[in-house]
């Protein structure tokens, strides 16, 4: 029976916009444990915390891999290497995001020039 504080299989994928076969994907490769009974699954608060922090390492292009090692320092309270070695990947993850943020820049630019360049030709056409 489910309990107050759970969610269900559609409740979780309703609530991170997720489809069923990312939430399934998760549950397989064992980043997510929901609660089962028979067929149907739970999802505890716990396990709403860790589908928060999987899809925000997503968004920080971090890999599946690396989200689960982060997940096992928040289960298992890392040790000193561990923090060391998040620090060290979040440092290169974040150049890597700003390296993307200047190209992305670069081809703003470039798409504005030429559109503009198109305008005048236009413009001069009558």
């Amino acid at each position: 029976m489910q309990g107050s504080d759970e969610l269900s299989f559609k409740e979780m994928c309703a609530r991170f916009d997720v489809t069923p076969r990312t939430l399934r994907y998760y549950e397989y490769i064992e980043l997510l444990k929901p609660r089962k009974e028979g067929r149907t699954r739970f999802y505890s608060g716990r396990e709403v915390a860790r589908m928060t922090l999987i899809l925000r390492g997503r968004r920080f292009g971090f890999s599946l891999e690396e989200i689960r090692q982060w997940l096992e320092m928040y289960d298992q309270k890392g040790d000193r290497e561990q923090y060391e070695v998040w620090i060290d990947r979040a440092n290169r993850q974040i150049e890597l995001l700003q390296e993307q943020q200047e190209s992305l820049g670069v081809a703003i630019r470039d798409l504005r020039e030429l559109r503009d360049e198109t305008v005048e030709i236009l413009r001069k056409m009558g």
